[in-house]
């Protein structure tokens, strides 16, 4: 099996070629759809599920405090909650962002979330029975989880004043592919989503420096709210955030998918992973994955003969 070493080297000799897009038909058909069987979905649409096959593994990610799956268990919720200072709320089987809410302490009774709204105990009750009836998740009813709040890396604070940033890292057949951090902004509300506001900056994978950054679909080289400088930033605990990609991904039957990651005074932890990555990841690189896909298939298929 190669190691990750060579494999950065084999990365770094496809830098400098014609970008080609990866385009979703073929994503689908290649990609997603060859490299994962459907009957294993699930172990990245929920994220209660993805958590206890990847911890398992020695994957480190944010504690869990406690599951909600019914609406009687609401009724101690404010007993429940009054042991943690600190937390977030969010949907086992919810995408980009939604239904999450990040407590950061207490206001006399209540709860401060992160934006600075105050959350009285029906408000999160409510919320709860919301992620329990569907409402983040299709109608299909879920579980809330209950976890810790991960505390941002010095460096990642500065980078993202205004709520958690996360690393995506496309993995395929255990290897990264392309990376970016997505940053959170006014405009997205703290959320690390791309489609709501959020930055993307993207990571040169050999080295963890920033490179290029994106707002809105435009090029920009300063964060728009705090006007710090984006590009020629390295990364804390660079080498540590793709071990952790590559060990998440080897604890998985699913060879192409997002690892998405962020940075805590003590190293990486793991949020979740994603089945079904974006691809706007290319743009905000300014190039595409394919040439570095078929790169890949390339070695492999020379090292098989």
């Amino acid at each position: 099996m190669r190691s990750l070493r060579e494999f950065l080297s084999l990365l770094s000799g496809t830098h400098e070629r014609a970008a080609t897009v990866l385009a979703m038909n073929r994503r689908n058909l290649h990609y997603i759809y060859t490299r994962n069987e459907r009957r294993h979905f699930p172990l990245a649409d929920d994220k209660l599920l993805a958590k206890e096959v990847l911890v398992a593994a020695g994957v480190r990610m944010p504690e869990t405090y406690r599951t909600y799956s019914y609406f009687y268990q609401l009724r101690n919720l404010e007993q429940d909650l009054d042991a943690y200072h600190d937390f977030v709320i969010k949907p086992a089987q919810g995408s980009g962002g939604n239904g999450i809410i990040v407590i950061v302490g207490r206001s006399g009774r209540d709860w401060l979330g992160i934006s600075g709204k105050i959350y009285t105990a029906y408000d999160l009750q409510k919320h709860i029975s919301d992620i329990i009836f569907g409402v983040y998740s299709f109608d299909l009813g879920d579980r809330a989880i209950i976890e810790s709040r991960i505390t941002q890396h010095a460096e990642m604070e500065e980078l993202s004043p205004l709520g958690l940033a996360d690393v995506r890292v496309i993995m395929c057949d255990d290897f990264p592919v392309m990376s970016m951090t997505r940053v959170p902004t006014r405009q997205s509300d703290g959320k690390a989503n791309l489609h709501q506001g959020a930055l993307g900056v993207a990571i040169d994978i050999p080295t963890g420096v920033t490179t290029h950054a994106r707002f809105l679909g435009q090029p920009i080289d300063r964060h728009p709210d705090s006007g710090i400088p984006l590009i020629g930033r390295t990364l804390p605990f660079w080498p540590e955030i793709l071990e952790l990609a590559q060990r998440a991904a080897r604890a998985v039957p699913l060879k192409y998918l997002g690892v998405d990651i962020s940075v805590s005074p003590d190293g990486p932890q793991l949020l979740e992973i994603n089945v079904r990555p974006g691809l706007e990841i290319q743009n905000v690189n300014e190039r595409g994955m394919l040439p570095i896909l078929q790169a890949m298939t390339m070695k492999e298929t020379s090292q098989d003969e």
